[in-house]
């Protein structure tokens, strides 16, 4: 989101693995144009020319689905619909996905499992009885006790300060549990009862605790639960040192495969008449369960907010990630969106995304 993944970390070609599935891959989303859907044509045309007019800058790709069409893409960089799209933290809502698989297989039991019992052989420094107490859902919402923010550079737990030790999981293990200043909200007195701390440490550890239950590296489960049955057969998981997939950010994909995604939870973990996913499993993680700001909620690693103009904006919930990429899901419009750019660490850049959301797209459905 809107700190900064270490870049060397991220693309060093020694951390990057690339997965191809052996499966026969699955038909795309069929194609149509955008008024036998009920999107203005002339509202995305007026979208594109701001886009290539320099309105929003360094947007590389838009795509939208409706009823599970797919009805308007376009590509504003020379690399096309075959490029891998580095959306840095909407790799979180993927892992809330596959959480969400080994939850239906019976293979992590629970998401009040304690998060630290899966790692018995840690010897952990700052020991605390709360540490004991941390749940799957406390990582996936965000508001786990853990000295653990990226939006606060002095934190204990910021992102960039993982990225220099090897052991990334032993890093967020050992966090000190955090205070709440004076004019903190504690989490009794916030919505949900949570406390929300963005924390991609928190998140990568929950990957961890995916191979603890399913006894599976992330990208060979990945690959043969949810991107084999959807066709998705070109990818990269960025690597830790130790050679882990980072579940907390980077995961590289083609635009059309990200569309795949929101689709999926758009039709309640359906994919093509095959259950991928449970549907209250996507239910339950896309509706709120902590509190940003007022205006959005945060489910389990979706973000959840309107976008629209004075008197008429949708809900929607989405995957989200530094640059202002966003992969957005709209319910009551039966419409799925991917927005793709590289604006990475630059004021304004969900702004940008936002804007076009806003005033272009949702417009475009009503």
């Amino acid at each position: 989101m809107r700190v900064a993944f270490l870049t060397l970390i991220l693309f060093a070609t020694d951390f990057v693995l690339s997965i191809a599935s052996a499966q026969a891959p699955a038909a795309d989303m069929p194609q149509v144009e955008p008024s036998a859907v009920g999107l203005s044509q002339d509202r995305l045309k007026a979208m594109e020319s701001a886009i290539r007019d320099g309105e929003f800058k360094k947007i590389t790709s838009v795509l939208v689905a409706r009823q599970g069409k797919l009805a308007y893409e376009a590509y504003f960089d020379e690399q096309g619909p075959d490029a891998l799209r580095n959306t840095r933290s909407a790799t979180k809502s993927i892992t809330d996905i596959l959480i969400g698989i080994a939850l239906d297989k019976g293979q992590l039991k629970s998401v009040d499992a304690p998060v630290y019992a899966f790692f018995p052989e840690k010897r952990i420094q700052n020991p605390d009885k709360r540490k004991q107490q941390i749940t799957v859902e406390d990582f996936l919402t965000m508001s786990s006790l853990l000295e653990c923010d990226d939006w606060n550079n002095f934190s204990r737990g910021n992102e960039e300060r993982m990225y220099l030790i090897e052991d990334w999981l032993q890093f967020t293990l050992d966090l000190p549990i955090k205070g709440f200043a004076p004019w903190a909200t504690r989490p009794q007195d916030s919505p949900y009862k949570r406390s929300f701390s963005y924390c991609t440490a928190g998140v990568f550890t929950l990957g961890r605790v995916m191979e603890r239950a399913t006894k599976t590296p992330v990208p060979d489960f990945a690959n043969q639960n949810l991107f084999g049955p959807l066709g998705i057969t070109k990818f990269k998981w960025p690597m830790s040192p130790l050679g882990e997939a980072q579940t907390g950010g980077g995961l590289e994909m083609r635009s059309r495969d990200l569309l795949k995604l929101a689709q999926l939870y758009s039709n309640n973990g359906m994919w093509q008449g095959r259950r991928i996913v449970s549907e209250a499993w996507v239910k339950n993680s896309t509706s709120p369960h902590a509190q940003i700001d007022d205006e959005t909620d945060y489910g389990y690693l979706w973000w959840i907010k309107s976008f629209g103009q004075e008197g008429n904006s949708k809900r929607a919930y989405y995957m989200s990630g530094n640059g202002g990429n966003k992969v957005a899901v709209f319910p009551a419009l039966d419409m799925v969106v991917v927005i793709t750019s590289t604006n990475y660490n630059t004021k304004g850049m969900h702004e940008f995304t936002d804007k076009i959301l806003a005033d272009y797209i949702v417009p475009a459905a009503n």
